[in-house]
């Protein structure tokens, strides 16, 4: 991937990648990840296409300001003032898990023109947080005065589950890096915290109004948010493409990068 760069926006300091040339593409990992997740499916996508990779407010490299919140909706916003620094006028924007959410709100609340769109294992209806994030949610202060160390054991063994084939220690060890020490782990809890279905309510009431080409694709293997989900996603939305992977979890990018990076390229030419 290229070099990365940082770009200033309103709710602080993203951390930012293009590589490759033509039509413009847009990628948006989602929680608990950052845009490390999509090392293997942008090589695939930039032989045709300018590919922008972002790491969410507090995600990855980026950082938000403080007293800035890194809810779905700032996302989006985000998302719509990097779509506009890079000059974009009608990108095609894809979306994993709460990175859909993003996506869809940026699209249909925050006014970003899209070519085309595609959502991937994505959080959009709801309720979607699971089960672990709504303990976190309840039980903040104690994952918050948790040892460092006891807490990294912790998100370790969820990041376990986000695959249905086993994770390699290297992608274990990339995965768990910007959550690491007292500072990681207060900025996992901050964005627990700030997730929340409310955001892609709105998103939901509207999804009949997207006209963009779509395509939903899903790990049948996904045990965070079921392929019913998917199913679900891709009949509210006119003219959606449904598409499982086989032999794949949530983490859909990191599982199966050849198909994914594949069922895009088409999608997408």
């Amino acid at each position: 991937m290229s070099e990365q760069t940082r770009v200033q926006v309103s709710g602080g300091e993203v951390a930012v990648r293009v590589a490759g040339e033509g039509p413009p593409v847009v990628l948006t990992h989602g929680t608990p990840a950052s845009s490390h997740l999509w090392r293997e499916v942008v090589p695939v996508l930039a032989r045709e296409h300018t590919v922008h990779t972002w790491d969410m407010l507090g995600y990855g490299d980026s950082r938000a300001a403080p007293g800035t919140a890194p809810s779905i909706a700032r996302q989006a916003r985000t998302l719509a003032e990097l779509v506009a620094h890079w000059g974009l006028e009608e990108p095609a924007l894809v979306g994993h898990d709460i990175g859909g959410g993003v996506v869809l709100r940026a699209h249909l609340v925050e006014g970003v023109r899209a070519r085309r769109l595609a959502l991937v294992d994505a959080a959009v209806l709801g309720p979607w947080n699971t089960p672990f994030t709504e303990h976190q949610q309840r039980h903040a202060d104690v994952y918050r005065t948790m040892p460092p160390d006891v807490f990294a054991d912790l998100i370790a063994a969820r990041f376990r589950t986000a695959t249905h084939r086993p994770l390699s220690e290297e992608a274990t060890a990339a995965l768990l890096a910007p959550w690491r020490g007292a500072a990681g782990q207060g900025r996992w809890l901050d964005q627990v915290a700030a997730v929340s279905f409310e955001d892609t309510r709105e998103v939901v009431a509207r999804l009949g109004e997207i006209t963009a080409p779509s395509l939903v694709l899903w790990g049948r293997e996904d045990t965070w948010l079921p392929p019913a989900t998917g199913e679900r996603l891709a009949a509210a939305i006119p003219g959606a493409r449904l598409r499982l992977i086989e032999d794949a979890g949530h983490f859909l990018p990191e599982d199966a990068p050849g198909p994914v990076a594949e069922a895009l390229r088409t999608h997408l030419a």
